[in-house]
């Protein structure tokens, strides 16, 4: 894990305020952008910030990493963290101020307020996704709602696809005619983690057919 400090601001301090508008967000982003060396990986694999810190020990990533460790060799993959934090390599999840806020967008009614969080995090993850253009040779998103939207736009921003984006529309479609709590559900239900743990193995094989085609060449 790394723990790099970020001058001229109170680590001790437990940021409240929406951080995507934080200069110390900003000032952590630009070092990843900047300076972070990204170590090539056959797959990037995007999944959303959580609740609690660091994001590794919240039950939804354990869940996630679960299946992904299920499918995947370590070798193989990088987790991405993106959403209210901006966009960071997950083994930087304990550096300030990412494990040092408290927010939750999905409780904002300000529609100005999730209109700059879509605006500044698609530049975000534009910028992510053109730093590491040639870094990945596969990328997966497993993500709902605004925070779908920025991958899905600063994919776009920055001319990198996106392979695979999960849960599927149509999948997302059952889960909002169920009339759940919340309009999509949530990433830890069943239904998304099986096709998410499908779609891995999918991708598996897609990673293992380009290997073999690499040694025949």
């Amino acid at each position: 894990m790394h723990d790099t400090e970020t001058p001229g601001f109170d680590r001790d301090k437990m940021l409240k305020d929406p951080p995507f508008y934080l200069p110390e967000f900003e000032q952590s982003y630009r070092y990843i952008i900047d300076e972070y060396e990204v170590s090539p990986r056959e797959l990037a694999i995007f999944m959303p910030c959580a609740m609690r810190k660091p994001y590794s020990t919240s039950p939804s990533h354990r869940l996630i990493r679960s299946i992904i460790a299920d499918v995947l060799d370590p070798s193989q993959y990088h987790i991405v963290i993106f959403g209210t934090c901006g966009i960071l390599p997950a083994e930087l999840e304990l550096m300030y101020p990412y494990a040092h806020y408290h927010y939750m967008l999905g409780k904002v009614k300000d529609q100005n307020i999730k209109d700059d969080f879509l605006r500044i995090e698609t530049e975000r993850v534009a910028g992510y996704l053109e730093k590491t253009r040639d870094t990945y040779r596969y990328r997966v998103g497993y993500c709902i709602g605004l925070f779908r939207e920025a991958l899905i736009q600063g994919s776009k921003k920055a001319g990198v696809d996106i392979d695979l984006i999960l849960p599927s529309r149509d999948l997302i479609n059952v889960i909002i005619e169920e009339d759940c709590p919340f309009q999509e559900g949530s990433l830890s239900m069943d239904e998304y983690l099986e096709e998410f743990h499908q779609g891995l193995i999918k991708i598996k094989s897609q990673i293992e057919q380009a290997e073999k085609n690499y040694q025949k060449e």
